[in-house]
């Protein structure tokens, strides 16, 4: 499979800090790869600077093969990348409808097409098209951050923690919407704590302890010796 996304010998971390230390990683087309690790082990700050929120000290990072190490993170966003950053953020004051038609670049007939994709995804959605953000349930709240991202029609979506803080229903349903995306075509590199969740959904499980690759392969044949290990540091 062709590589949407390819990350070689990143080195990067906020005010000079190495938290991501030579990570290469790539995730294909349809494919989603989970990112596992405990909490500072660099998944969030690895998605920031593949998207580049924060600057690269080394390495390389390639979308459908352009190198795009040094561009401005809304450049990046218009070649095809897609951001739910942890803790949803979506705009409060603003209705369901708003929030998801704010983030597309597309005319009235390309939104209202992808607003019919997003609500058969997220029906809850639809229901509440026209209701503040602020008056969802953190699930819903959640689902927004995720339909917004997908208005950009994004060929790679980078999602951090998107089951934090969700019940085990919500969270089962934002992981079957996971699925979903990645059915249709989307590239999807899911950072996660909830290691057993997010290896239902990939096929390949990339695994950081303090920055580094410990681990790249087959979602089904990571052990719980090696998950112990990751997180633990046994």
């Amino acid at each position: 499979m062709t590589a949407v996304l390819r990350v070689e010998g990143l080195r990067a971390g906020p005010g000079g800090v190495t938290a991501v230390d030579g990570v290469s990683l790539s995730v294909a087309a349809g494919e989603t790869v989970a990112l596992l690790g405990a909490n500072g082990a660099g998944k969030s700050t690895l998605l920031k600077a593949v998207l580049g929120l924060l600057p690269a000290a080394g390495g390389r990072v390639l979308l459908d093969g352009r190198e795009v190490t040094t561009l401005p993170a809304e450049r990046r966003v218009r070649l095809g990348l897609g951001y739910v950053p942890e803790g949803r953020r979506v705009f409060p004051g603003m209705s369901v409808l708003d929030n998801l038609e704010v983030a597309s670049p597309l005319d009235r007939h390309g939104r209202a097409a992808d607003l019919e994709r997003i609500f058969a995804l997220f029906p809850d959605l639809r229901t509440k098209a026209r209701e503040s953000a602020w008056r969802l349930s953190g699930g819903q709240q959640q689902m927004l951050a995720v339909g917004r991202a997908l208005m950009g029609r994004p060929r790679l979506l980078l999602l951090d923690e998107p089951s934090l803080g969700l019940s085990p229903r919500l969270a089962g349903e934002m992981f079957a919407a996971v699925r979903s995306i990645a059915a249709a075509g989307t590239a999807v590199l899911l950072a996660e704590q909830s290691a057993a969740r997010a290896l239902e959904v990939a096929g390949r499980a990339v695994l950081l302890r303090l920055g580094r690759v410990v681990h790249d392969g087959p979602a089904g044949a990571v052990s719980q010796d090696v998950l112990q290990d990751t997180f633990l540091g046994l």
